[in-house]
């Protein structure tokens, strides 16, 4: 059983309130093929920060895309066919943007770990040959901070899902004020 609801993408048709800027949150199917929703949503809604620089929506893209193709590939919601994954946007203080990745939980048949971690370091011959592991690097290279949680933090609730998350400072944000 799915944790996250099972709603189709929701679009943001409300306005915010006049103190601070909010985003709905998106609700995805667990697929890799819906990888380049997750990141045109992200570049849509983005685009209420008009002082957002070009380059660093680029790098938040890249990162939420990252972040869901995680969720598909270590966790229910892209084992089981109803698997949802969860996009939130907020502004939890000024001149701070984060994203929010929601996952199903632990896979049931899970035979590796599926605790987010940033790789082991590799020689320079081995990251060339390398054909995955590198997203979390890319989270740690990019993001201002990041980490992840669980969705629940109780002993008895362990497996429910797990909340990886990026922050991005944007210093124009601070200065300039946010669109609402």
């Amino acid at each position: 059983m799915a944790i996250v609801p099972h709603t189709p993408a929701l679009n943001h048709t409300n306005s915010p309130p006049s103190d601070e800027l909010r985003w709905e949150c998106r609700v995805y199917p667990g697929q890799l093929s819906h990888t380049r929703h997750v990141r045109a949503d992200l570049d849509t809604d983005l685009h209420r920060l008009p002082s957002l620089p070009a380059g660093v929506k680029e790098e938040m893209v890249l990162c939420v895309s990252e972040m869901f193709a995680n969720a598909c590939e270590h966790s229910r919601s892209g084992q089981d066919p109803d698997g949802r994954v969860v996009r939130t946007l907020d502004t939890p203080r000024p001149g701070t943007v984060r994203i929010s990745i929601i996952d199903d939980g632990t896979r049931t048949n899970a035979t590796t770990d599926t605790v987010p971690k940033v790789p082991r370091r590799r020689t320079r011959q081995q990251q060339e040959r390398a054909e995955r592991g590198r997203g979390l690097l890319l989270l740690d290279h990019l993001a201002t901070r990041w980490g992840f949680r669980p969705v629940l933090d109780f002993p008895f609730c362990a497996g429910l899902g797990t909340v990886i998350w990026a922050e991005f400072t944007l210093p124009a944000l601070v200065a300039g004020g946010c669109a609402r």
